[in-house]
């Protein structure tokens, strides 16, 4: 798979993750995680990587740049996510911390793959 391919692939998963998160936070999906703040949060998560994705066929940013701004983004508002989760702000659920850590975990591979792209990827 070209790098232009795996980098939209993992916007749109993380993407698509951080819009069921959300759903569940909202109480959407299902009753008793709902906390409005996380939900919100993840939702402008969501946002900016559907943007990003989007982005990637006009052509007037790098697939690569935008790959690594849009993931970037994702991974710096999720590290606030866990520390309000670590300061007792945010929810502290077992699938709460479950989930943050592993978009982490994918975020980091997905910047990974942004970076080792090259330069010239549109």
């Amino acid at each position: 798979m070209g790098s232009t391919r795996t980098i939209r692939l993992f916007l749109l998963v993380e993407a698509a993750s951080y819009m069921a998160a959300a759903s569940v936070h909202f109480g959407i999906v299902t009753q008793g995680y709902e906390h409005r703040a996380a939900g919100t949060g993840e939702s402008v998560i969501a946002v900016a990587l559907v943007v990003g994705l989007a982005l990637t066929w006009t052509g007037w940013v790098s697939v690569r740049a935008l790959g690594l701004a849009a993931q970037g983004f994702a991974l710096f508002v999720t590290l606030i996510g866990l520390f309000t989760i670590a300061i007792g702000v945010g929810p502290r659920t077992l699938p709460d911390l479950v989930y943050h850590l592993s978009i982490v975990g994918v975020l980091i591979v997905g910047l990974v793959a942004a970076a080792r792209a090259p330069v010239s990827v549109r």
